[in-house]
């Protein structure tokens, strides 16, 4: 079954941007979005503005991409958690998000004997302690990209 999985860490909020946020915590970003309204056409835009940094490289377990993240973020966790309690009063927060993608053939990658299980996964205490650290949410997303037998 292929699988395209990624995690990202974000700071989101409706007010401070994803520029100001940077500046607050030192630290850049791997990808950003600007705040705009939930139901432009044709494409839909992001309702808040969000700092992330992300880890979508393959072959990894989504633990062993957290902890990339984590590696970069932990001698920052003062900052990040009092910059997530100045967006938490304004309807902001902090997320750990995983995303993953079964049956999810575009993306397809090529089998190898010897490629590590991909499915199968944890969080340990240092990650813990960083999201209780930082109050942050985590939402973990799911999807079968099968075609519906059905629908053919």
């Amino acid at each position: 079954m292929p699988l395209h999985q990624y995690a990202y860490f974000a700071l989101f909020s409706r007010h401070t941007s994803a520029d100001d946020m940077t500046s607050q915590l030192g630290v850049t970003p791997d990808e950003v979005t600007v705040r705009g309204s939930r139901f432009t056409e044709p494409t839909v835009v992001p309702v808040d503005h969000s700092w992330m940094v992300v880890c979508r490289e393959p072959g990894l377990r989504v633990d062993e991409q957290i902890t990339r993240i984590l590696d970069r973020l932990q001698p920052h966790t003062d900052r990040i958690s009092d910059l997530t309690r100045r967006l938490a009063g304004t309807g902001g927060g902090a997320v750990l998000q995983v995303v993953r993608r079964f049956n999810d053939t575009d993306r397809a990658q090529p089998d190898a004997a010897d490629a590590p299980n991909p499915f199968g996964w944890h969080l340990d205490r240092k990650v813990l302690n960083f999201l209780s650290a930082t109050g942050a949410e985590l939402d973990i997303d799911e999807y079968d990209m099968a075609e519906d037998e059905d629908a053919v």
